[in-house]
């Protein structure tokens, strides 16, 4: 009897501590719910909370080159697409290896179309219904795949939610970091008595226009207004067929200056060597980068090395 008392009063307590731990775990799966839900409403409203905490967007851009390489190697070997690999065609192995593998093909093509639109069209407060319609689009190829059990690889399609989320973390970092400096520029320049003694502040730009001039001109100005791009917005205008593409912008509180040493390494290669307040140049992007890193003291704002051209893109004919 008191064996049995013991164990009873043991089997209690071990209850009693299973129904506390299971108390416990459900209140920390709630508390997550509601971390989720609230995150998710914060991106629809467009507020975005950042997912890695990286120190810079420099920082976030190397990620993403290195993550895109694993993305690349995945499918290079084969990694990104699983399916059936015993399949075969009117009693033949080979043949049947091929089907299973050209559909393979096709079905990480559209996959990956899916993905890259994602990128292409990102904006931070739209990630989770970016990677909702991913998660869709691999679903939806399990379906289709499904005789020969073809499926996106769980390591592909994880590499590739990951791209999303730091992409969508680069682009708010870079957002937030323009608009400190910006706010720190323009701060600066509200100083009147500093602007009236300085009136060579300002910036310098490096724009191009592929579908006007090619791949290969470069148009090297200046501007003093505060915001620097009202000016790109001008030259944009209807004497191009096409927007311009800011590759750099640089504040400088000598700005004419810098403007002024610009002109005169690549005055051997201005496209009008009559008139020299057309300001545009036989040169690349990456060429005038170079030229720009002697001057380590400018506050270089952007720089981007491959220009987006989306107006003349989206305008080629198909050959």
């Amino acid at each position: 009897m008191l064996k049995d008392a013991r164990d009873t009063a043991k089997e209690t307590e071990r209850t009693r501590k299973e129904v506390f731990d299971g108390e416990r775990r459900l209140a920390d799966l709630q508390a997550r719910i509601v971390v989720t839900d609230e995150t998710a409403m914060l991106q629809e409203a467009g507020v975005y909370a950042y997912r890695h905490a990286l120190h810079d967007a420099i920082a976030y851009r190397s990620r993403l080159d290195t993550l895109q390489t694993e993305i690349k190697n995945l499918a290079r070997t084969d990694r990104a697409v699983l399916a059936i690999t015993g399949w075969t065609v009117n009693g033949s192995t080979r043949e049947g290896q091929k089907m299973v593998r050209d559909f393979s093909k096709l079905m990480l093509r559209a996959y990956n179309a899916e993905a890259d639109y994602a990128v292409r069209t990102m904006r931070p407060h739209r990630l989770r219904s970016l990677v909702d319609r991913l998660c869709k689009s691999r679903e939806t190829i399990a379906k289709l795949g499904a005789t020969m059990h073809i499926r996106i690889s769980d390591q592909y399609h994880s590499a590739r939610v990951r791209e999303l989320e730091l992409t969508a973390d680069f682009m708010q970092k870079k957002d937030a970091e323009m608009e400190a400096k910006l706010a720190e520029i323009e701060g600066a320049l509200q100083d009147v008595e500093t602007r009236a003694a300085n009136i060579r502040t300002g910036y310098v730009y490096v724009i191009s226009n592929v579908g006007a001039f090619g791949d290969r001109v470069v148009k090297i100005g200046m501007t003093r207004r505060l915001e620097p791009l009202d000016r790109i917005y001008e030259l944009s205008g209807a004497a191009v067929p096409f927007r311009f593409d800011v590759h750099a912008l640089i504040f400088s509180k000598d700005a004419v200056g810098l403007e002024a040493e610009l002109h005169r390494q690549f005055a051997p290669r201005r496209v009008n060597q009559v008139n020299s307040r057309k300001e545009f140049f036989y040169a690349t992007p990456t060429e005038v980068r170079d030229a720009l890193r002697p001057f380590t003291g400018q506050h270089l704002i952007e720089f981007t090395e491959e220009p987006q051209a989306l107006e003349w893109r989206a305008s080629k004919q198909p050959t």
